[in-house]
């Protein structure tokens, strides 16, 4: 169900995101006209688009148990940004529908890499450190729990899992639903000490 969650949350904020391009690119450029037509076509459909995008983001919020920081800096984001869009379009005013805009693309950000600042959490930058346990600690936890059974946000149970290392492995590289890909994180002999880590808990 969460894997389900994701991708239909995922396709109402795509949607979300286009249509307030469209709304910026024609106040941008001074289509004074086009804008108020096409706002005015838009209006029912945006009023859904605007309600999944929040009941899809509140669900899968629930589902995950993944709130930190980054989830609370998201809320206000969104929550900043909708009635400056409001007043913004309304009012024709760019600098408003600017700031609405960058709020929205903020709040995406974030959502991706679950952090405040955008940069994603890193163990350590030195290759060295190959403690799969402590790599899986610090970065498997929260949707696996430390005996792998937790299962929060679609994350299956590394106790009974069947796929082979190599798929386990493009797993973890590239991540997967809900979880995110480490290649760009993690070393190979980081990778493979979690991936013998992770072996252990079966």
């Amino acid at each position: 169900m969460y894997t389900g969650m994701l991708h239909s949350h995922k396709l109402v904020v795509t949607l979300f995101l286009i249509h307030y391009l469209i709304k910026f690119a024609l106040l941008m450029l001074n289509k004074k006209e086009a804008l108020a037509g096409y706002s005015k076509k838009t209006r029912v459909p945006e009023m859904i688009i605007s309600a999944l995008f929040l009941i899809t983001g509140i669900v899968l919020a629930n589902m995950s148990g993944n709130i930190g920081p980054w989830f609370w800096a998201k809320i206000i984001a969104v929550a900043v940004s909708i009635p400056v869009a409001i007043v913004g379009f309304k009012r024709e005013n760019k600098a408003l529908a600017f700031m609405a805009m960058m709020l929205i693309i903020y709040s995406y950000g974030v959502s991706e890499t679950k952090a405040p600042f955008m940069k994603k959490d890193t163990v350590e930058s030195n290759a060295n450190l190959v403690d799969g346990k402590a790599i899986y600690i610090a970065k498997c936890t929260t949707c696996h729990g430390e005996d792998g059974k937790l299962g929060l946000s679609g994350a299956k149970d590394l106790t009974v899992s069947v796929l082979t290392q190599d798929e386990k492995k493009s797993i973890i590289l590239n991540g997967k639903n809900g979880m995110a890909g480490y290649k760009d994180q993690l070393s190979d002999s980081q990778i493979e000490a979690v991936l013998n880590y992770v072996s252990e808990l079966k």
